[in-house]
């Protein structure tokens, strides 16, 4: 854990200092650095462009930020992550990159961007390794004006970042060891500890809510099932807009089941929980953020495998609200406990719904590995989704839901099949998941398939699972309006 506070001068046992610069002609750069050295060494203040020299009395770390009119708070955490990366081997920081950030942009803003940054550039996954070198860093000091908006911003950043952090530990354990048992037994362990209200079904609970989408994907497996569901409400004198929840797709791993996926292809299926351990992440901090809205997260967790009692494909599920699937494809196997937890939240009768999941390569063919595809049936909800993903620097892109597609889900023996025709399978997955909402509730759908999982390090994000779509949760849960009915 990074312990973050605000000073006035550099602290004498700083080990490094950081000072952020912008690009571009006019831009002020701090005068006892040797700009020499750093132009000869290629710095040329890019957003995220960090270069470290010798300075009076210590090592600087000068940041890039990009042109002036550029800077976010996207840019910040940015910049923030891959200075984490490059201070990995320094315990105690100071920072005054803030300092460089154009009044545009509000201090107590910067600063939480800047925190959220430091926190999930330093993450890293090393339960397996058996000489695991983490981040040294321990205590990170913010120079200049402080004050209360600065020290909570700074505090709310920190949460913030941890809970990514515990989503992409979530991702990155195996299915192996993080069974549906255990994957439940840590989010039990989170809610009791922030004082958050947790229900959770066994086999014999999942059998008597007949969550037949979630027993249906289980049948190959020796692991049983689990249903989570965590509840946060706003404080008794608090105000509250209404109530959200919150559905995230928990397979633990996924085969593919009897249409089973190649080598490849399962390679990093552990992360085929993404979506629920985005709920748990954003659970995680809701109580630091307060947001003046009732929110349920619900979680359906198994994982898809290949036992001799399996689903095979042309059997028929009844899901939880009493409509029938023909599954033709086990590989499809996301939307089937979606649909069971679509229908248990629609139940509650929420003002809006959202739900995450690593669900189709379709849409990663469309929107390459970085972007996520959102839809729904409210165009106010999917507006609030598009503001809070720019503000958290994570990037969606809505998608349409043709009504002239449904016809590829028709089925000769069931209400609906579990797959479409061979084109736009983003589309007719999300127009599936459709059936599973209540009228009149608003809803939206989040294909996180590519964004989710990275081979690559950038900015604030790590290899490995990334926690996509924590920040943008408790964005949007803090800025949340009841949508209008559309």
């Amino acid at each position: 854990m990074i312990a973050f506070r605000t000073g006035r001068k550099i602290p004498a046992r700083t080990e490094l200092h950081a000072v952020g610069v912008c690009s571009g002609d006019g831009a002020e750069r701090p005068e006892d650095l040797d700009w020499g050295v750093l132009e000869g060494r290629g710095f040329e203040a890019k957003a995220g462009q960090v270069q470290i020299v010798s300075g009076p009395d210590r090592p600087v770390a000068v940041v890039g930020l990009g042109p002036a009119d550029k800077v976010t708070t996207a840019v910040i955490r940015k910049a923030a992550g891959s200075l984490a990366r490059s201070a990995k081997r320094v315990r105690r920081l100071s920072v005054a990159v803030p300092d460089a950030v154009p009044d545009a942009v509000e201090r107590a803003d910067a600063v939480r961007a800047l925190a959220e940054g430091l926190v999930m550039g330093a993450y890293t996954y090393g339960r397996f390794k058996s000489e695991h070198k983490p981040n040294l860093l321990e205590t990170v000091v913010v120079i200049g004006p402080g004050g209360k908006a600065v020290t909570d911003a700074l505090e709310q950043g920190r949460r913030v970042g941890e809970a990514v952090c515990f989503a992409r530990d979530l991702v990155n354990e195996p299915g192996g060891s993080l069974t549906p048992t255990r994957f439940a037994e840590i989010a039990v362990e989170m809610a009791e500890r922030e004082g958050l209200a947790v229900t959770v079904l066994d086999l014999d609970g999942i059998r008597s809510a007949e969550l037949g989408g979630l027993l249906g994907v289980n049948r190959g497996s020796e692991q049983p099932p689990r249903f989570v569901e965590v509840t946060y409400h706003p404080g008794d004198d608090a105000e509250c807009r209404g109530s959200v929840a919150l559905v995230g797709k928990g397979l633990t791993f996924d085969s593919g089941g009897l249409s089973i996926k190649t080598g490849t292809g399962m390679m990093t299926m552990k992360c085929d929980m993404s979506g629920g351990a985005a709920v748990l992440g954003a659970m995680a901090a809701i109580a630091a953020v307060a947001p003046p809205v009732k929110v349920t997260g619900y979680v359906p967790m198994t994982d898809n495998m290949l036992g001799g009692d399996a689903t095979r494909p042309g059997d028929v599920l009844t899901i939880a609200n009493g409509k029938t699937v023909e599954v033709l494809n086990t590989d499809a196997e996301g939307r089937l406990v979606l649909a069971d937890a679509l229908s248990l939240a629609c139940r509650a009768q929420p003002d809006a719904v959202v739900d995450l999941a690593t669900l189709t390569g379709a849409c990663m063919v469309a929107l390459g590995p970085k972007v996520a595809g959102l839809m729904g049936n409210n165009q106010a909800w999917i507006d609030q989704l598009v503001a809070a993903a720019d503000r958290a620097g994570e990037r969606v892109w809505p998608l349409p839901l043709p009504d002239d597609y449904r016809g590829q889900l028709d089925s000769s023996v069931a209400d609906m099949k579990n797959i479409g025709g061979p084109h736009g399978g983003a589309l007719t997955a999300g127009l599936f998941l459709s059936n599973f909402v209540t009228e009149g509730i608003a809803w939206a759908h989040l294909d996180i398939a590519g964004p989710a999982f990275t081979d690559a390090e950038e900015g604030e994000t790590t290899k490995g699972g990334t926690g996509f779509g924590v920040r943008m949760l408790l964005d949007a849960l803090v800025n949340f309006e009841p949508p209008s009915a559309s």
